[in-house]
């Protein structure tokens, strides 16, 4: 399903002539002028932005739990910004766009649940420059989400969300020879027709997706294009190279990962800068569910951050 093995999937980059040939072609394609200039003086940014990222990730692999989510957002934070640099030769250039994007409550309540913690969209910041720019997604301001609404989209979470609620948050997506088959359970998911879910599906994807004969169980489809970046509301489960399709209907099935690895991750890195006592208490003390669904979280975001942006990246190469 993909070419990605770890850092060293990274290394065609890590060499200026190859950043900037990389770069001018991205800038070529977006007929940005000057691109040949430009990605001669952004080359060397563009390499630091990954480096830093992977210095980030590497550190938080021997850190203690306590400092991981810090570690892991600036490491995440870096590997967007070099995806940012392929699109906007120009970043920053407005110190606007280096704010976060997002807020959460700075002090939480008493019986504060991880879950049901919010954050918000803000105008201006990096989260809502990378929806726009890297994922052509306007008016995010204003709106919020749950930590419980986006460990939901995090396919890898899946079991998790059996054993501790009995309920699966995705359906897998079995891969035939000729294609795809997605179960028709997901009707019943979605209260709607087969004729109404291909029409909803139809709307909210970007793929060309063929429909196959049909039987009484499953849809059978094919794709044009293996772009991992571009399957949604389908998701791939990294940790078992499957495909699989939300059990919800959710205005996040079409937010792309990396804007769901971000959000969760800035407000894990805020509670362990800030809310001390009760971060502290959670990894000593491991008092309900909160527990191994961070812990699961950090684990499957610090392979599939740069996961995400390798597919990002090598999708323009």
């Amino acid at each position: 399903m993909h070419d990605f093995k770890s850092w060293d999937s990274f290394l065609y980059f890590f060499s200026a002539s190859s950043s900037q040939s990389f770069l001018k072609k991205c800038y070529q394609q977006l007929n940005i002028d000057s691109a040949e200039q430009k990605s001669y003086e952004n080359s060397y940014p563009f390499i630091y932005y990954l480096e830093h990222g992977q210095i980030y990730y590497k550190q938080a692999e021997i850190a203690p739990l306590m400092i991981q989510p810090i570690l892991l957002f600036y490491g995440l934070v870096h590997l967007i910004k070099a995806c940012i640099l392929t699109i906007d030769p120009n970043y920053p250039e407005t110190t606007s766009v280096l704010a976060h994007g997002v807020s959460t409550r700075k002090r939480k309540k008493q019986q504060y649940h991880f879950f049901q913690d919010e954050v918000k969209f803000q105008k201006s910041g990096l989260f809502p420059y990378m929806g726009e720019r890297m994922f052509h997604m306007k008016h995010l301001e204003g709106e919020k989400t749950t930590m419980k609404e986006l460990l939901s989209q995090i396919p890898e979470l899946n079991q998790l969300f059996v054993q501790t609620e009995g309920k699966s948050t995705f359906l897998p997506i079995k891969q035939q020879e000729n294609g795809y088959s997605l179960s028709k359970e997901i009707l019943d998911c979605y209260h709607m027709t087969e004729p109404r879910f291909i029409e909803y599906w139809i709307g909210e994807t970007s793929l060309s997706i063929e429909l196959q004969e049909q039987d009484d169980q499953y849809i059978h489809f094919s794709i044009t294009k293996q772009d991992h970046t571009n399957l949604l509301p389908i998701k791939f489960n990294l940790e078992n190279n499957q495909l699989c399709f939300p059990r919800r209907k959710d205005i996040l099935n079409t937010f792309p990962e990396l804007l769901i690895h971000y959000l969760l991750l800035y407000n894990l890195s805020m509670i362990a800068r800030y809310e001390t006592e009760w971060w502290s208490e959670l990894i000593k003390m491991m008092p309900n569910q909160d527990y191994p669904f961070i812990q699961s979280f950090l684990n499957i975001t610090s392979t599939k951050g740069p996961f995400l942006t390798y597919q990002f990246l090598t999708n323009k190469k």
